[in-house]
Order: C-alpha cells, then structure tokens, then sequence
C-alpha cells in the first residue's frame, strides 16, 4: 500500500497568546521566536499511516507545500516513520487559496507516482477552514471521507471509523480515496528517537518546483485566490468588577438580583 500524507507546517498553536502578533499589512501571524511545527491534525494523519505501515506494510510519503523552513517539518515526518518527503516550493505559489494549494497538492501526488491513500488533516491548525482535503480529492476523482480517526485493512478492504455528532460509523471504502483525518487516543503523534532524528536529518529532501509540476499558473498566486482575507485580529476582552453593596445578606441579595435582571441574566 503506497500511503500519501499532506503536511502543513504552522506557527506553533498552543504559543501564549502574549506572543500572538499579526502583520497588519499581510494579515498574517508574526512567527517571531515562536517555534514551528507540523499541524496537530496533520500529525494525527502521520500517525495513522504509519501505524498501517507497521501493522502491514506500507510505503509513506510526506508532501508539503511552503518555505524552505518547511524542510524542518519534513524531516520531523521522517524522523517519526515516514519513508520519503517532498517539498514543493515556489515563489509563483505565494498568495494561493485553498483551491490553488488543492492543484499544486493533485499535481505533485500525481508525479510523485502510484498512490493507494491520501491522509490530511480534517483542519489546519492556524486556520483551521478545513477546505483544501474536498477540493483535493474533487482535483484527483477519488473518493474522500472526512473526520476520520482510524483505518484498519480487512481482507483487502478499507474500512474508516468516522466521527458522528452521536458516536462514530464504520465505512467500507476503495481505494484510491482520501481521508481527512480528526485525532482520538489511537492516533495521537508519537515522538521520534533520537537514532531516527539523527537519521532523517542526514537525508536529502527533493524540492520541486512550479515548472516541474506542469501547473495551471492561472490557479494558483495571490492573483487566483478567489478568497480575500479583508481584516484578521486579536479579540479585545474587556472585563470589570463590580462590588454588590448592602448593609445585611439579605439586602446584598436583593441588589445582586436588581443588577443582574438590569443586565437581564434572569
């Protein structure tokens, strides 16, 4: 089984939000000192297909599309049980939308060879609009099942357990398709050794570019982008106390019920 994971290297999620800054002028995060990392649900996606690989026998790819740090979350991926990486990375690509990374995704998949699963992450983890894993699978013609959080093979069949609002359902599914993955406690992403760190960091990472691809340079770019990001910003939370004055418990209450009919919470 040859299984293809989508990765996305992100500012690190889970940084204070004292450390949180946004380029007026981009609308983008500040990275500042904050530390990169592979998307959380992308993780999960890494994990499931390497257990496959290990409870099998399979081949693992990692592709991701970015910046020359995103070699650093490639290799993170090896270090962790994938066999092969590749990087896509162009300065055409900057600016594109979801559907613009979907066809530079489609086209690098395609070329990268025979494919039997495609894992994603069910959402990105900066944000978080879970779009690229349909247009994906709509830019390939396979099938795609989302919000998945595990995959077992059973005498040759595919069969997903997909997150329900009331539970979870089994699906059978053939492959060619993609899942986009969610995480449970089966799938949270292990840390790697320090022998396979070492080891991932000697191997070399092919990065491919635009031309390589043979990509429809109208779909992808900022001048593509049929989304527009008008206004991203940090939430302003105000707070205040106010003291409930009276000379007896009794009187406290009955002020404390007059304020809070004011601001009509009862």
């Amino acid at each position: 089984m040859n299984i293809v994971v989508c990765i996305k290297q992100i500012i690190d999620p889970e940084v204070p939000m004292s450390q949180f800054k946004i380029d007026a002028r981009t609308k983008r995060q500040v990275q500042g000192t904050n530390p990169l990392v592979i998307s959380p649900y992308d993780a999960n996606a890494l994990e499931v297909a390497i257990k496959l690989k290990e409870k099998q026998g399979a081949k693992v790819m990692a592709i991701s599309v970015g910046g020359t740090t995103t070699i650093a979350a490639l290799k993170s991926a090896l270090s962790m049980g994938a066999d092969e990486a590749i990087l896509v990375n162009d300065p055409l690509l900057a600016g594109s939308d979801q559907q613009g990374i979907a066809h530079v995704l489609a086209k690098t998949i395609c070329k990268a060879g025979a494919y039997d699963l495609i894992l994603t992450g069910c959402e990105s983890g900066d944000w978080a609009d879970r779009a690229v894993p349909g247009f994906l699978a709509e830019e390939l013609g396979i099938g795609y099942v989302g919000y998945v959080t595990r995959i077992e093979v059973k005498d040759g069949q595919v069969v997903v357990r997909r997150v329900v609002e009331d539970g979870y359902e089994l699906i059978e599914a053939k492959t060619p398709f993609l899942a986009a993955i969610s995480s449970d406690e089966t799938n949270t992403a292990r840390y790697a050794k320090l022998k396979d760190i070492m080891a991932a960091a000697k191997k070399m990472i092919p990065v491919w570019k635009a031309a390589d691809l043979g990509l429809d340079l109208e779909r992808i770019g900022a001048g593509a982008a049929r989304v527009e990001i008008t206004d991203v910003y940090i939430p302003v939370k105000e707070s205040r106390c106010e003291m409930i004055e009276g000379n007896t418990p009794e009187e406290k209450a009955a002020n404390l019920a007059v304020k809070l009919r004011e601001l009509k919470l009862i």
